[in-house]
């Protein structure tokens, strides 16, 4: 196994470290928004191991100071390009909350300290190289530009932007999780490729002015609306993200292209997942798994990792809220568990260790192993889900993979627990009994997190969720198997408000719902629209793009903080909130002083005498 020893290090993010390696200029600078662990959980430490296992020299540029060209020369030019990521997460999304106030921590960055990325870091960042080095190759990457990689709504500006690859300075922008697409095109390029003629990688996009678009077949090439198109009509922005969604697959997908005013993007299918070896090579490459020994201050992401172990990408969930699907596919690549097994005997040596591993597990803890027959030949279907509206039968939801993974995990000397306690598909869970006990016996720490996201029918056909009445299957098998087991656990539900298709009248039939069970969490989470999802077309055009029927969407801060109070209306400080929502819903049923009640009727005051 080639893994990391006493004398290992990170990637260099100084021209002395680079010096220590023999380096007397690198090949590929990565510039992240993100702090620079070395950790295989961390999208830039992932890339800068892959590309220095092929023999290149990498160094690491981390949350550069952007007002200027100095931080971006620090490591000198690089021989084949710059690759640019905004970090783990949008950078938007890192720097605004749902209510587009500025957050007070990030936890990407040391000390947990705001303001060290700016907004859109992928756009800021390339500019920034470009004007420091005119004529280098700029790629671009990551989360953030692989879910802007099309025009797409932008919830913070509260308008359609342009793609990212349009608006940045940059060659060639990577989607997906790159690997194969970031080693491909360096092997190209240092044997004197020109990146401007590299159109032909799978999971990458390229762009090409419109008058050379024109002068160039292109037959093969699904064409989308333009982005002119997109910003002017609902429609035509719903149909083009039903198109993306229906050719995002490695096996039938077709290459896509989509006008701009000055240039047209044009998308390759995407690249198909690893094999087992290679993502168990991936992951046993020599990480140090710590923050590069510059930091001073504790980064929080790292700490949520730090014993935990990824076994798999992927998720064929296809939640309408969630855009892994287009980012890691759904379907599902799975390590071996040998390379899980010798991840975590590397855990064990670590001097922190105390026995407990944190996590086990993917986008969805309980889809690991798990396969269609169709993928390998057909890819994922594009007419029909994998989950909902009922769980396909083509699917194979065996659980004895998971199951025999955590056993012998928990058989490790030096390891007293493993832990799973989020990430569970509770739809599919209900598939093996067997699954569920032993996930109670041995691998929840006292709660169990699901994410049933809402009670509303409407709302979950619309998420494409389980129904309420599946959620009840499931925690009645949860408390029956617990208490076989003589064992006092408890689910911890997440909940999600104001997503579309959901309106005030049915904030409080949750609400009720939610009374009457005693299932009241804190976990509520307001909608946000994020790139790329169904969700955020519903929420911006009001249109299924799936259906193309029209859907009920409310908008507003104050109204959205009203439908997140709703679900939390024992808050005293939501008493009013809570109020104005179940009048705007005609509940004011539900405001009274009997125990059906959600709030209390307020008290008249005494007048002075």
């Amino acid at each position: 196994m080639k893994q990391k020893d006493d004398n290992s290090r990170p990637l260099p993010m100084s021209l002395k470290e680079a010096s220590a390696r023999g380096w007397d200029k690198l090949d590929i600078i990565i510039v992240t928004g993100d702090a620079y662990i070395d950790h295989p959980s961390f999208g830039a430490a992932i890339i800068g191991r892959v590309l220095e296992d092929k023999g290149l020299r990498v160094g690491i540029i981390a949350q550069p100071t952007w007002e200027n060209t100095e931080d971006f020369r620090k490591l000198g030019e690089p021989e084949l390009f710059f690759a640019v990521t905004a970090g783990n997460v949008d950078s938007m999304v890192s720097n605004y909350t749902p209510s587009l106030k500025p957050r007070k921590k990030d936890m990407y960055s040391p000390g947990g300290k705001p303001g060290r990325r700016p907004d859109r870091t992928t756009i800021v960042y390339s500019n920034r190289i470009h004007e420091a080095y005119p004529g280098v190759p700029i790629v671009i990457g990551g989360i953030e530009a692989s879910l802007r990689r099309f025009s797409h709504y932008d919830f913070q500006s509260d308008k359609v932007r342009q793609s990212l690859l349009a608006d940045a300075p940059a060659d060639i922008l990577i989607f997906g999780m790159g690997e194969l697409q970031t080693t491909e095109l360096a092997e190209r390029m240092r044997e004197g490729g020109d990146i401007h003629q590299i159109r032909d990688v799978p999971g990458t996009m390229w762009k090409i002015p419109p008058k050379q678009w024109r002068d160039i077949p292109h037959e093969n090439i699904v064409a989308l609306p333009s982005y002119k198109e997109v910003v002017d009509e609902d429609n035509a922005f719903a149909k083009a993200f039903a198109t993306i969604h229906r050719e995002q697959d490695p096996i039938r997908g077709s290459a896509l292209a989509q006008p701009h005013p000055k240039t047209v993007v044009v998308q390759n299918p995407p690249a198909r997942s690893l094999t087992q070896e290679e993502l168990d090579h991936v992951y046993e490459l020599p990480f140090t798994r710590k923050p590069h020994p510059s930091y001073k201050e504790p980064i929080p992401a790292m700490e949520t990792v730090r014993f935990s172990l990824t076994t798999h990408r992927g998720c064929f969930g296809s939640c309408s809220f969630c855009a892994i699907t287009y980012h890691q596919g759904r379907m599902i690549s799975s390590r071996s568990i040998g390379s899980i097994l010798r991840e975590a005997e590397i855990l064990t040596k670590m001097k922190e260790f105390k026995g407990i591993i944190t996590g086990v597990g993917g986008p969805t803890a309980n889809m690991y192993g798990m396969k269609c027959k169709k993928w390998d030949k057909q890819g994922a279907c594009s007419a029909k889900n994998c989950l909902y509206p009922d769980i396909c039968p083509s699917l194979d939801t065996d659980h004895s993979a998971t199951m025999k993974l955590l056993t012998q995990l928990r058989k490790m000397p030096d390891v007293r627990k493993v832990f799973v306690g989020y990430g569970i598909r509770h739809d599919l869970a209900l598939e093996s009994p067997e699954y569920m006990e032993l996930l109670c016996r041995h691998h929840i720490s006292g709660r169990l997190t699901v994410a049933p996201e809402s009670y509303s029918p409407e709302t979950t056909q619309l998420m494409r969720k389980p129904a309420k009445e599946v959620f009840e299957e499931f925690n009645e098998l949860f408390t029956k198997t617990n208490k076989k087991l003589n064992k006092k656990q408890y689910l911890l539900t997440y909940l999600m408000s104001g997503h579309p298709g959901c309106d005030f009248s049915d904030m409080a039939d949750t609400a009720e719902y939610i009374r009457d069970t005693g299932l009241y969490t804190e976990q509520v989470q307001d909608f946000t629209p994020t790139p790329m999802t169904a969700s955020t077309c519903m929420y911006h055009t009001g249109i299924d793009p799936f259906t193309g029927k029209k859907v009920k969407v409310v908008k507003g801060r104050r109204d959205k903080k009203i439908m997140r109070s709703m679900l939390h209306y024992r808050e005293p400080r939501n008493r009013n909130l809570v109020y104005e929502g179940l009048e705007k819903a005609g509940r004011l049923d539900l405001v009274g002083n009997s125990r059906d009640c959600l709030i209390q009727k307020k008290k008249p005051q005494s007048k002075r005498k």
